[in-house]
């Protein structure tokens, strides 16, 4: 692809060449439909080309693109008033970013800030985005040995293991931050009573317990937040991937008196909070709400629940299929890159999740007939992998 001779090697890379998408299918440059279980790593939340959030993008052109938060803006206040209404009780405040990883980098700066404590603990397993203190925070080694040395006192504690996690925090730990549900590792779901746990270890030890809901968050799950399936409400939360519909955005919630100790200046964001992304981000919202989408990733994801479980007694490839609404890892017995070619000759896009994992994110539009597609197409490639394997 001509794309790779100004890009470099820096993605591992699906040959489709997409051209247009609408809800939860994409068409590539050949008029090629696929259903995008892929879902743009969990940006396409509320699906390819929502109304509402083109007609917001549409409308806020004609207005304006850019205001720095350094002045005020009412689509930018708009946002902020419906984000914080949504948000578990407690999280009044907002720092505006752009990615995921700018999401967990103001998590950790609050965090030092508001405790005075330089350490941190982060679960093995862990993803938390690649730039320095993100990258800090993230476990797999061959994501960080060649930029090392990264951030100082970090340590890593086995997730879901309440004792391991008291274990690895010390006086001088300030921030405990946990994914509900794994998403890079393998789709990971907390057990019963850990996030209870952490949160009551953390009030204790007096560090602040932050989620990174980043991947799980936004009814991806079946609920608004992945935490509230626990009943646990964190001091900050990290935000981004759909929550703009597919416009670059992450949030950054937390406690008022924790935004309070930030002082200006000492935290920003040039792009953050630009109107373009806020418009966008109150229609995603809106979608979520208003559109039942949260109540359809539930609905879908027990479709697909169902149907996957079907797969596993046929298929004795599949190990074991894990996750909650339409956040779902199925396990193989070998490494899943020839069924991930196969799944798009077949019409369907999916992503990877580890070597021996298929990761299912597709946007929370996906209708029942369009995963009885999928499953059909998954069950036709894992036979003909079976076959060519000689494990029928």
């Amino acid at each position: 692809m001509s794309e790779d001779r100004y890009m470099g090697n820096l993605y591992q890379r699906f040959p489709v060449i997409v051209e247009r998408g609408e809800g939860a299918r994409i068409w590539d440059t050949n008029k090629k439909e696929y259903i995008d279980c892929m879902g743009g790593y969990g940006v396409a939340l509320v699906g390819h080309c929502n109304k509402r959030v083109n007609n917001a993008i549409r409308n806020q052109l004609e207005k304006i693109i850019t205001v720095h938060s350094s002045l005020y803006n009412k689509t930018r206040e708009e946002f902020l008033e419906t984000l914080v209404g949504l948000a578990p009780d407690g999280l009044e405040q907002v720092h505006l970013n752009n990615s995921g990883a700018e999401s967990v980098e103001a998590a950790i700066k609050f965090a030092r800030k508001f405790t005075g404590k330089k350490g941190m603990v982060a679960m093995k397993g862990s993803y938390h985005g690649k730039s320095f203190g993100a990258l800090s925070l993230t476990y797999n080694p061959k994501y960080k040995k060649a930029f090392e040395p990264l951030v100082e006192k970090v340590s890593f504690a086995s997730f879901g293991d309440i004792g391991a996690l008291r274990d690895a925090m010390d006086a001088d730990t300030g921030l405990v931050i946990i994914e509900p549900i794994q998403g890079e590792s393998g789709i990971h779901v907390a057990p019963e009573g850990f996030l209870q746990d952490a949160r009551k270890l953390c009030d204790e030890r007096g560090a602040l317990l932050v989620f990174d809901e980043i991947q799980a968050g936004l009814g991806r799950t079946g609920k608004m937040w992945a935490c509230e399936h626990w009943d646990t409400t964190p001091d900050i939360m990290c935000l981004a991937k759909g929550i703009a519909g597919g416009v670059p955005m992450g949030a950054t919630l937390a406690r008022k008196d924790i935004v309070s100790s930030i002082s200006k200046g000492e935290h920003s964001s040039t792009f953050g909070g630009n109107p373009l992304s806020c418009a966008a981000g109150t229609a995603a919202l809106m979608a979520l709400t208003k559109d039942g989408l949260v109540e359809n990733s539930q609905k879908m994801g027990a479709v697909f629940a169902k149907g996957l479980a079907r797969l596993k007694e046929k298929h004795p490839i599949i190990r074991d299929v894990r996750g909650r609404g339409l956040m779902i890892g199925v396990e193989l017995r070998f490494e899943v890159r020839d069924v991930l070619a196969d799944l798009i000759k077949e019409g369907v896009l999916m992503l990877y999740s580890g070597r021996n994992i298929l990761r299912i994110l597709p946007p929370l539009v996906i209708s029942e007939s369009e995963i009885a597609q999928v499953l059909h197409s998954l069950d036709v490639t894992l036979g003909r992998e079976e076959k060519r394997r000689g494990t029928q």
